[in-house]
């Protein structure tokens, strides 16, 4: 029997781990702060991309085995700032079954006065509220509030060991990717949904068709295809898209390519 649960994982995780080991290759070999500095910008990109799988394994656990799966939680949290569960409360228990209400949605992307926000606004906004309003979803969900207490705890437990160790590559390596991980992550989901106010899950996001976009984020792109049937595993988006294209409005459509659709 195979570790994975899908086999369409096994690519993505032995590239995402193989990013993970040169970050603690960097960690032991670079102390030079320009190198650094160099290391931890030239691999925003990377880590922003991994933080569209760390999206998936949240939605649908990558391995068989919780223990596994939790293994993966820390390398995802190191990465891209994201600790253990806190996009399940936040995303899968919250997002999703909030994002057609602007008033309840944990990434809304509307202001209090009930304007659209600017993208920076938005992305700040979400970045410094995640972990409070995954927190608050949590007071529903006890059991997934508990593994993102605990698995919190261990990615600051490891993280500070980290920065007893070797404090300058660690800020680098560690601690400032996954701010900016973070911010990365919600700068890109503004291109979802903001501006479409509406009432029904074929009219609510952009799908981003651009076949770079959809094979370096799992398909992402397919965006009302994952709220329509959020379990589904991302190498099932494509089909399920095709089945339910005629219900998607021809505007919500985007056919522009990685970078243009990222700064949309």
């Amino acid at each position: 029997m195979t570790l994975f649960k899908y086999r369409e994982d096994r690519i993505p995780v032995l590239i995402i781990s193989l990013f993970f080991a040169l970050d603690i290759f960097a960690y032991f070999l670079l102390h030079n702060i320009w190198l650094l500095l160099a290391y931890w910008l030239i691999m925003i990109w990377p880590k922003g991309i991994i933080c569209a799988w760390n999206h998936h394994h949240q939605h649908s656990p990558t391995f068989r085995y919780t223990f596994l799966n939790s293994l993966l939680d820390q390398v995802y949290a190191l990465q891209t700032g994201a600790t253990s569960k806190l996009w399940v409360l936040h995303h899968v228990l919250g997002h999703h079954h909030h994002y057609l209400d602007q008033s309840k949605d944990e990434s809304r992307w509307k202001n209090k006065n009930g304007k659209t926000m600017g993208r920076t606004r938005y992305s700040l906004d979400v970045m410094l509220t995640a972990y409070y309003r995954a927190f608050q979803v949590g007071k529903k969900h006890p059991r997934p509030l508990k593994t993102f207490l605990i698995g919190s705890m261990v990615t600051l437990l490891m993280l500070a060991i980290l920065l007893w160790y070797h404090p300058l590559p660690a800020i680098f390596c560690f601690v400032l990717p996954m701010i900016s991980s973070l911010f990365f992550t919600a700068w890109v989901t503004y291109a979802h949904h903001a501006g479409l106010d509406v009432d029904n899950d074929f009219e609510a996001s952009y799908n981003i068709m651009s076949p770079i976009y959809n094979m370096l984020t799992g398909n992402l792109g397919y965006h009302t295809a994952h709220h329509h049937k959020q379990g589904l595993h991302w190498s099932r988006l494509p089909a399920l898209h095709e089945k339910i294209r005629d219900r998607i409005p021809e505007r919500l459509f985007l056919t522009e390519h990685l970078g243009s659709s990222l700064l949309r």
